[in-house]
């Protein structure tokens, strides 16, 4: 492991900034492929799935040792999902330079969410050299 990162987002916030800006809004967060995998969902639950995904993208932004800004763009880190539908890290572009620059070879992320807010862990892989593994 080589680092970690964790992110708290109020869903409302998020919800409100949607209603304010609408689709401009989640276009400058948001790739095309989570547009579509967002797109999948309604109401309360869609609510849920982009504060959950931008709380992803602010946890691997941490993990990965540096913010949103000149050095790194919000398109820049893509959260899909797998087959199951767990939450998946891609790094793109300024992502993907700053991961191999400092060693890290992969990013696993964790989301939850309750009534009000929605939270993403992440956690920054090494390489494999750097791993060490003990046990009996």
């Amino acid at each position: 492991m080589k680092a970690i990162g964790i992110d708290l987002v109020e869903i409302k916030r998020i919800q409100r900034a949607q209603s304010r800006f609408g689709q401009t809004f989640l276009q400058r967060l948001f790739t095309q492929a989570e547009l579509s995998l967002g797109s999948r969902h309604s109401g309360r639950r869609q609510a849920e799935f982009w504060a959950g995904r931008f709380a992803a993208k602010e946890a691997v932004a941490k993990a990965l040792g540096t913010g949103f800004g000149s050095a790194l763009g919000w398109r820049d880190i893509e959260i899909g999902a797998s087959g199951l539908g767990a939450p998946q890290v891609r790094l793109l572009g300024a992502a993907g330079t700053l991961a191999r620059q400092r060693g890290i070879s992969g990013v696993l992320v964790s989301l939850t969410h309750s009534r009000e807010y929605a939270m993403a862990i992440a956690v920054a892989l090494g390489e494999k050299e750097d791993v060490e593994i003990s046990g009996s």
